[in-house]
């Protein structure tokens, strides 16, 4: 069972919390006592608040100027550049040399994104991708498993890293630029949480590995 998302400006939510929910990797209690906890506490249910999509290129300024291009593609919104902390000369790179395009997607557009870049991967996600803090990443082989994406002689093939960064209502402290706080334990999502969510609002089946 898929739980309809409300998207809003600040995050994707899920727009209703069910009373049960069988999930592919975790225990009944441990859902039970998930959902229960959301129910209480709408405060604590946690939410998508960026995706932040990545290609890698290395040294090679002409592919870095072609995945810019398929970048803003696929996601409609203009990538920033991302340049080398230091040199490392087996792969011929200098320090502060450009080798990586990066887009932030948020709202709608993460949804969107999102969507399509699971269905590249059948929808699956190893439980090993998510941290302590429930977000995660996976890599995507080839742009074209996309759906809606065709080949182009001019740009080529490109993979990329997908990162999603999962927060709740109060994690403002910790960016805010007076009386920045970090945030207690106690508050911070979990990784089952992490999962738990990305079943119910895509459908994903998570896997041991």
């Amino acid at each position: 069972m898929v739980v309809e998302a409300m998207i809003t400006s600040k995050g994707v939510y899920p727009k209703f919390i069910p009373e049960n929910f069988k999930s592919s990797i975790l225990t009944d209690d441990t859902v039970s006592n998930i959902l229960s906890k959301w129910r209480q506490n709408y405060m604590l249910v946690p939410f998508i608040s960026k995706v932040v999509v990545n290609i890698c290129v290395g040294g090679a300024q002409e592919r870095l100027e072609k995945a810019m291009v398929l970048l803003e593609q696929l996601t409609n919104q203009k990538p920033s550049i991302r340049r080398a902390k230091k040199t490392i000369k087996e792969f011929g790179i200098s320090r502060r040399q450009p080798i990586a395009a990066v887009v932030t997607l948020r709202g709608g557009k993460a949804y969107t994104f999102l969507s399509k870049a699971l269905v590249a991967v059948n929808n699956v996600l190893k439980e090993s991708s998510f941290d302590p803090f429930g977000n995660f990443a996976f890599g995507i082989r080839e742009h074209l498993l996309i759906p809606g994406t065709r080949y182009d002689p001019d740009i080529g093939i490109f993979g990329m890293d997908v990162a999603v960064a999962i927060e709740r209502k109060g994690y403002r402290i910790m960016y805010r630029r007076i009386k920045r706080s970090d945030i207690p334990r106690r508050h911070r999502t979990t990784k089952e949480e992490g999962m738990l969510l990305m079943e119910m609002l895509f459908g994903v089946k998570i896997v041991k590995g």
